[in-house]
């Protein structure tokens, strides 16, 4: 045989193609208080203020609380995520590029949710947890200090707080027992079983946990992590248009569409959705801030 053969050997392609590794959506938007299917630019969200109770004479009349009424606005943005299919190249390439993009471009809009979120997180003007993460009993401190603001705000409700961590947290914090010992937190706590609460949560003093990589600052000296009551922060997300298929991937409010344009021979796979996160109390809403170049502690 020929010393050349190798120039006419073929390559075969596997037809599964690999999404980048990405975040699948959003996380967040289930820890919120979300108001879906809005028609029109602007969403309204209600508070109302604490009332006071007061004694009365026998006979006299009562003296009414007069709770303050507030309306909280937010003003929908509108986000795209779209590429183009050339019809000839899909007859070059065995894997189904439009449900590739179709993929990438709902988790792109879910992700963009999330940011919404955190803008709206990083926002508070609450007291500031700075944490100390030389030891595993300060980090653990450093939580519990995040659950003790909340708790003096009277924002603490069991089954409606939050909390997210950076992946440098997470990893502090499975070296604490109180958290990572079924002594404290039960066998399905456990996180070393259970492993990070990637994408679900865990919870722990009474706040569902859970991990992300878009938290600002993450992986920076200066990274921040939150706990808040559901309440206090709401999403608004704008009615899908007739025109398009909702429910993309999971993602409530993201419309997709694929169309033909014979003028360029190819079909354009988008998204598109019409959202935004607002504060609705800020006084349900604890930053903490860490160093997340810190070594994770070994005692």
């Amino acid at each position: 045989m020929s010393t050349s053969i190798n120039t006419a050997f073929i390559t075969q392609y596997e037809r599964d193609v690999h999404d980048v590794f990405q975040r699948d959506g959003s996380v967040l938007k289930p820890t919120v208080r979300y108001k879906s299917d809005v028609v029109g630019s602007v969403a309204t969200f209600q508070k109302i203020g604490t009332g006071v109770a007061t004694t009365k004479a026998r006979h006299g009349t009562i003296t009414p609380m007069n709770q303050t009424h507030t309306a909280i606005s937010t003003t929908l943005a509108d986000f795209y995520a779209g590429d183009w299919v050339d019809k000839l190249d899909e007859a070059k390439i065995n894997i189904d590029e439009r449900m590739a993009i179709a993929r990438g471009g709902a988790k792109a809009l879910g992700r963009k949710v999330d940011s919404q979120i955190f803008t709206t997180l990083d926002s508070t003007t609450a007291t500031t947890v700075s944490f100390t993460v030389s030891s595993s009993a300060a980090v653990r401190n450093g939580l519990l200090g995040m659950i003790q603001t909340l708790i003096s705000a009277d924002a603490y409700d069991p089954g409606n707080m939050y909390g997210v961590m950076s992946p440098k947290l997470w990893a502090m914090a499975s070296t604490i027992q109180e958290f990572a010992s079924s002594d404290y937190v039960g066998i399905d706590g456990l996180p070393y079983k259970g492993g990070a609460a990637v994408g679900n949560y865990k919870r722990w003093a009474q706040v569902l946990w859970t991990v992300h990589s878009g938290n600002p600052g993450v992986g920076t000296s200066t990274s921040k992590v939150f706990v808040w009551n559901k309440t206090a922060v709401g999403y608004a997300a704008g009615k899908t248009p007739a025109n398009l298929a909702g429910t993309m991937s999971g993602e409530t409010s993201i419309g997709a569409d694929i169309t033909w344009h014979g003028d360029r021979a190819a079909h354009f796979v988008n998204h598109a959705m019409s959202g935004n996160s607002v504060m609705i109390d800020d006084g349900g809403v604890v930053e903490g801030n860490l160093d997340d170049t810190a070594a994770i502690p070994t005692s």
